[in-house]
């Protein structure tokens, strides 16, 4: 299956209002997890590389090869994605290896900072036919810094997404990075008003907090693109510590670190069925 762009999957789920799933990955075990659970579910797929992961790994090159070549040989459509990149050098880098798309992440800035450094980054994206994701403002639990309770203003956003020429919009709606319980309380009619006011399809960020029938309803309200990191980590470390404690004879990883991508495969299927994914599926 050829690499696919992020723009493609993103345009058909916004336009069938569907959701798609957006997948952090940390390591090889997460990218062959995350592919397979989209060919199971038979839906296109998001694999995302944050900064984060790639300064885990000393340098994207390696770990963003791995995705890429991951992406080609999927049975799955897979776009590769770098998220929350607050550097441009890590963008132009990213750019030149082949990711289809990006997230620069400048809303740790005010306002205007945040418009003419997302604008030069979306040019230069542009440029090379490279979709890009921005946030405004900051949405909740980012590193500890992101104030709760936290939400876009719909017309602030459609200002936002018009100075600067983004693709897409990460907005704070009630949801919060790095959540280990999934209670987050979203603002359905927020992001009613957003999708109303906002020209571009709407990225939901710190999703493992969403209940099911959250993210189900959240994607009815106007989200699009729905990321997913923590939930996908919790599972596999369950799955992995579980073997172990089975199993501690056991010296080869590849038995503890198998159960947890099988964790993974198994859930990434079926919260994109939750987000409706499956419709998205060309026959």
């Amino acid at each position: 299956m050829p690499l696919v762009r992020t723009g493609e999957i993103v345009a058909e789920a916004a336009a069938a209002r569907r959701g798609c799933g957006a997948f952090n990955a940390i390591q090889l075990e997460h990218l062959t997890a995350i592919t397979e659970g989209a060919a199971l579910a038979g839906a296109p797929v998001i694999v995302q590389l944050s900064q984060n992961a790639v300064r885990y790994h000393g340098a994207l090159a390696p770990i963003g090869g791995a995705a890429l070549a991951t992406a080609r040989v999927a049975e799955a459509r897979v776009a590769v994605h770098l998220d929350h990149a607050e550097s441009r050098d890590l963008v132009r880098e990213a750019v030149g290896l082949g990711f289809g798309s990006v997230m620069f992440d400048a809303s740790k800035l005010d306002y205007a900072d945040n418009v003419r450094e997302t604008r030069e980054v979306v040019g230069f994206c542009h440029d090379h036919g490279v979709w890009v994701e921005a946030e405004l403002g900051e949405v909740g639990g980012k590193d500890g810094v992101h104030a709760p309770g936290a939400r876009t203003d719909p017309a602030e956003a459609a200002e936002f997404a018009a100075a600067t020429g983004v693709d897409a919009l990460a907005v704070a709606v009630g949801s919060s990075h790095a959540m280990l319980t999934r209670d987050a309380a979203l603002d359905f009619g927020l992001i009613a008003r957003l999708r109303s006011r906002v020209p571009v399809p709407l990225v939901l960020h710190g999703s493992s907090g969403v209940s099911d029938d959250g993210l189900a309803e959240a994607v009815r309200a106007g989200m699009t693109k729905v990321n997913i990191a923590t939930q996908l980590n919790k599972v596999f470390t369950a799955a992995a510590a579980g073997d172990w404690r089975t199993h501690p004879e056991r010296v080869d990883p590849r038995r503890y670190l198998g159960a947890g991508r099988d964790a993974v495969t198994a859930e990434v299927r079926r919260l994109l069925g939750v987000l409706g994914s499956s419709a998205l599926r060309r026959t």
